[in-house]
């Protein structure tokens, strides 16, 4: 993992510890990439109705990735100091996982911009999982998301991070 900084290191405070919105107009414009993941663990019936298709409301694979490509975009709109972004490229992929009765999201966006698209690859991930949980509450309130992270960064001053 990566060292953390203390708050007066945090870019989303100012000098006096206020939030603001961080000025990236003076920042190069780079190719940036991120890649983040979480999972959704469900009984065993959950996951076969959700692999056979036979869920009454569809697919619920495909309207969770429609879900998640849908927060990406909004993710300016959900997170307050967030910058609006132009995405060039989102993909959603879902693994599943029968052993242990769960499904992983793993979102990877991409921009050419001046700041990081993490953001939008978390919000994709979690709206993601939320829309299977929605679907699928009916018949299992008992769902649980969890390990939702960041395994990559690429681009920017920063440059490139990734999860040991």
């Amino acid at each position: 993992m990566s060292k953390t900084k203390s708050q007066s290191e945090l870019t989303h405070f100012n000098a006096r510890g206020e939030a603001h919105m961080v000025d990236v107009g003076g920042k190069a414009s780079s190719q940036r990439v991120a890649v983040a993941s979480g999972r959704i663990h469900m009984q065993a019936d959950t996951l076969q109705l959700i692999q056979q298709g036979g869920h009454k409301k569809g697919d619920v694979l495909a309207v969770s990735r429609l879900a998640g490509i849908m927060a990406a975009k909004k993710t300016a709109d959900l997170i307050p100091l967030c910058h609006p972004i132009p995405l060039t490229h989102l993909d959603i992929e879902f693994q599943i996982d029968e052993p242990n009765c769960a499904i992983e999201c793993i979102a990877t966006a991409k921009t050419n911009g001046v700041t990081g698209v993490e953001m939008e690859a978390l919000a994709a991930v979690q709206i993601a999982l939320l829309t299977i949980y929605d679907m699928c509450k009916a018949v299992d309130r008992g769902m649980e998301m969890q390990a939702i992270h960041l395994h990559s960064k690429s681009g920017g001053k920063s440059g490139d991070w990734r999860r040991e």
